[in-house]
């Protein structure tokens, strides 16, 4: 009797490898997909690990760098003042006031006074004869002004009557204090101004003494007295 093999048989045989083949393939491709997933994951560690190193440094630097301060403003120097030493005594020459001689200005006099512009009246030549006198100030004359008593009795009459200013006194101010004015053609001073001053209490105090001044024999010129500007130089001294 032959003995013949089942095809069922067979077919279990089959079955049994093909059920191994299914296995290996599977093992391997969990093998390969958990190779890949490694991989991608340590690349990405390895950019995290980058990025982190990166911002370490950046914070690194930045904690480096040096805070700029605010300079602190500089104290203002506070200016020297100067201290004005006063002398101990105070000696005032002949009453208060030493006082030059009086000069009358003319063409060749008046040379030491300081160059200021003064608008003059009209310049005659002595000795040419003229129809009509101007009524301005004369410069030169043909007779000079004269005080009663000549020059000598006018310096006197200033050292009599010239105070000097307490607050000058306090401050040691002194010098000299250049008056002009007008001798009118009945002799009385008139248009008494400062030519040139030192300090605002000596030249009001130097310009009230020559108001006061009595009158003057006037000037003349071709015989008639007319107007003549006169200017006189006084002296504050303290000693």
């Amino acid at each position: 009797m032959e003995i013949k093999k089942s095809p069922e048989a067979d077919l279990e045989k089959g079955k049994g490898l093909s059920l191994l083949l299914g296995l290996v393939v599977a093992l391997s491709l969990t093998f390969v997909s958990l190779e890949w997933r490694s991989s991608v994951a340590q690349a990405g560690n390895l950019d995290g690990a980058g990025h982190k190193t990166e911002m370490e440094e950046a914070l690194l630097v930045k904690e480096e760098q040096p805070e700029d301060k605010p300079e602190e403003p500089k104290p203002q120097e506070q200016p020297q003042q100067t201290e004005i030493q006063l002398p101990q005594e105070f000696k005032v020459v002949d009453n208060n006031v030493k006082v030059d001689k009086p000069t009358f200005v003319s063409a060749d006099e008046g040379k030491d006074l300081p160059p200021v512009n003064i608008p003059f009246g009209p310049k005659d030549v002595p000795g040419t004869p003229t129809e009509e006198l101007s009524d301005e100030p004369f410069e030169v004359v043909e007779e000079q002004p004269e005080f009663p008593g000549g020059m000598n009795a006018f310096r006197k009459y200033l050292q009599d009557h010239l105070h000097y200013p307490e607050s000058a006194q306090d401050a040691g101010i002194q010098g000299k204090v250049i008056v002009r004015f007008v001798v009118e053609r009945d002799g009385s001073a008139t248009a008494v101004e400062v030519y040139k001053g030192v300090d605002p209490a000596l030249d009001k105090e130097a310009v009230r003494v020559v108001k006061s001044i009595p009158k003057w024999k006037p000037g003349k010129q071709q015989g008639k007295a007319v107007r003549t500007r006169y200017v006189i130089p006084i002296v504050f001294s303290l000693q």
